[in-house]
């Protein structure tokens, strides 16, 4: 195997997980439907959680589970950002 060919099975992994974030965001938007204000959009209790069960997660199949909570906390964050805009432009509740 070449690094041109390891280089192609990463790009191919990350189609892959570019599909499974779409499919994430479409669950995180429907989730947003029962959040009434900003505290339940960041919900903390939440996110510790899940960091925690990830953390366990990861470890359990072999990656990094610092490397899992920097990604996850990223990805949580953009999604918080990403539903905060769209709780604003909804207006009230």
């Amino acid at each position: 195997m070449s690094l041109a060919d390891v280089r192609h099975e990463i790009d191919r992994l990350d189609d892959r997980i570019i599909e499974l974030l779409a499919l994430r965001q479409r669950q995180v938007a429907r989730a947003a439907a029962y959040k009434r204000d900003e505290e339940g959009v960041r919900a903390p209790d939440r996110r510790r959680q899940m960091i925690e069960r990830l953390r366990t997660r990861a470890a359990e199949v072999g990656v990094d589970p610092d490397v899992v909570s920097q990604i996850w906390n990223a990805m949580i964050d953009a999604f918080t950002e990403l539903e905060m805009r769209e709780h604003k432009a909804s207006g009230p509740q």
